[in-house]
Formats: C-alpha cells, structure tokens, sequence
C-alpha cells in the first residue's frame, strides 16, 4: 500500500478527524465551563480524564454515523496513530508544574501539548489543515501565557471552539 492510499483511509475512516476533534471540543468546553462556573479542580480533572476517553467516545461517534470505528488490522498507519496517541500523556507531565507555578497556564500548557500533537496528523491524513490548527495552538497557547488576561479559562474556551469550528472546516472543505 502506498502513503497516499494509506492516509485517504484514515481520511475516510476517522471523517478527516472531524469526529474526533468534536469530541474533544466538547470536552474542552466542557472542562472550561466548570472552570468558569464551578471552580480549577473539576475543571481540571474533566480536561485530564475526560481526555483519556477521547479515542473511545470518537469511536462511538463514529459507530452513531454509521462509520467503522477504526482502520483494519495491519494498516500501515495504526502504528503511527497509536505513537501520536502516546504523546499528550507522556507529555502531560510538563502541565502540573506550570499549572503549579501559575494556574493560569494549566490550559495554555495543555494547548501547547495538544497543538505539538497534531503536528504529525498532517502525515497520518495527508492534510495541511492539521498545520492550521496545529499553529492556532500553539501560538494560541504562547500568546495567552505572555499576553493573555492573568485569568483561568479563556484558553480551555478558546480551545474547545478551535476544535468544534476545525471540524466543521473540515467537513466543509472536504465534501
């Protein structure tokens, strides 16, 4: 199997990633309105184990549409797909002390780490719009921590709708 043939199945297996990243939008949103409403803690362990779930609730939106919730056995890109997948908790370990020098860097941080995360999306689908909303993160995540208002949630807001309006691109450009 070629590269290209290889990542047109993730594009159509995973709906250009479209469910995934609503189902992290959500979670995102989610995450901040408890940050804005309830308070840091339940904000904070939404974001971090609401994460965990991410891939399994894709795969239920996926089932919900009628889509297979995964690629094939011994598809060339399940190795790379499970190497990305391993990068936001491994690097999750660099969010509890920025978020324990300033809480105010807890979602800056995370957005950091999920930004650098879809970088290889954009080999894994064969889509340059993952270097889009890679760099919206990222300097997104940069621009709060040095710019941004001293509060909590603007970037767990700013996150969620980054990944909701990311997939309706998406879906709008690919069809």
């Amino acid at each position: 199997m070629d590269i290209k043939t290889a990542q047109h199945d993730v594009q159509t297996t995973f709906v250009h990633g479209s469910i995934g990243q609503i189902v992290s939008g959500l979670i995102w949103l989610t995450s901040a309105a408890l940050g804005t409403w309830v308070g840091e803690r339940p904000a904070i362990l939404t974001l971090v184990i609401g994460g965990m779930f991410i891939f399994p609730l894709t795969q239920l939106g996926l089932r919900l549409v009628g889509r297979p919730t995964g690629l094939p056995n011994g598809h060339p890109m399940n190795a790379l797909a499970m190497q990305v997948a391993f990068t936001v908790p491994l690097n999750m370990l660099l969010v509890a002390p920025a978020a324990m020098y300033n809480i105010n860097w807890f979602y800056p941080a995370f957005m950091l780490i999920v930004g650098t995360h879809y970088l290889p999306f954009i080999f894994l689908y064969g889509m340059w719009e993952f270097a889009v909303l890679a760099a919206l993160l990222i300097f997104g995540s940069v621009g709060l921590v040095f710019l941004g208002p001293e509060s909590f949630t603007p970037g767990g807001w700013i996150t969620g709708v980054i990944l909701l309006l990311f997939a309706l691109w998406v879906q709008v450009l690919k069809k």
